[in-house]
């Protein structure tokens, strides 16, 4: 038949739960801050290390700090801007569901093979849920993207100053100590869009188990077939293997794993290049 080897599809679901995990423990796992100085003309008045602590998901005005006014012992209370926490929870979410769907399906195709091909449900279900999470991580991702540079610029100690009434008088010196290190939640987005991909090149191969393109081309004449399964396997001379299905069809997932690991490297050098 043309099932894919159990053993390849482990490792293929091995590498979905793999990726979701990195994509929601980069992302809410994290907790990141900033350090503000204020130094008055009159020194009494001055605080030197104001910080400022934001986390996962992303309620940032909900993140309240006060400073000094430099004038006299008053404080001025402040919140951070914006609020991207609808976009993380929603990618977080998205990533958790397919962590926990890759894993419901590692344990059909091991313990469950038989019940999976029949009356072809399980391979249509799958089929259903690939094309859908393909397209809520392609969502999340962008979302998600969109959300962390807001965070960026609403925790960026520049932009933080300027709420300040203190740092509007020259007299004052209002400095950025250290910076948030964003570097897990850029990852977090790498991830995401990584995982589009893969979900989205296993369309293909999900696809082939539904056993719908096999059954399409049996109605095609005999040379449309001939084209047909030379061009599914990747360009090999279907005349050298003889017309055995079964045999052709595990040639044709040689190639298509190596184009499949093609495309992730795409990605995973953009990564590099971060």
């Amino acid at each position: 038949g043309h099932f894919t080897s159990p053993r390849h599809s482990e490792c293929k679901l091995a590498a979905l739960e793999l990726f979701a995990i990195f994509a929601f423990a980069t992302c809410g796992g994290y907790s990141g801050g900033l350090r503000l100085s204020v130094d008055c003309a009159n020194k009494t008045e001055s605080n030197l290390s104001i910080d400022i602590a934001f986390a996962y998901p992303f309620r940032l005005h909900q993140v309240t700090f006060e400073v000094p006014t430099c004038e006299g012992k008053e404080q001025q209370k402040l919140a951070l801007t914006g609020d991207s926490s609808s976009s993380a929870e929603f990618f977080v979410t998205v990533a958790v569901f397919a962590f926990l769907y890759s894993l419901a399906a590692t344990v059909v195709y091991i313990f469950f093979q038989n019940k999976y091909r029949e009356n072809n449900r399980g391979p249509l279900i799958d089929f259903i849920v690939t094309v859908v999470f393909s397209f809520l991580w392609l969502v999340g991702s962008s979302a998600w993207a969109k959300g962390l540079s807001d965070v960026k610029v609403a925790t960026d100690p520049k932009e933080v100053l300027l709420l300040m009434s203190a740092c509007k008088q020259p007299s004052n010196k209002c400095m950025a100590v250290h910076s948030p290190v964003m570097s897990s939640l850029n990852t977090s987005v790498v991830f995401g869009f990584l995982n589009f991909i893969l979900w989205a090149g296993n369309i293909w191969f999900v696809f082939k188990e539904t056993g719908w393109h096999s059954s399409g081309q049996r109605y095609l004449s005999d040379p449309m077939e001939k084209h047909s399964s030379s061009y599914n396997q990747g360009g090999y001379n279907q005349d050298s293997y003889g017309s055995s299905g079964g045999y052709s069809q595990q040639a044709s997932m040689g190639p298509s794993s190596d184009e499949f690991g093609q495309q992730s490297s795409g990605p995973a050098s953009f990564t590099n290049q971060i």
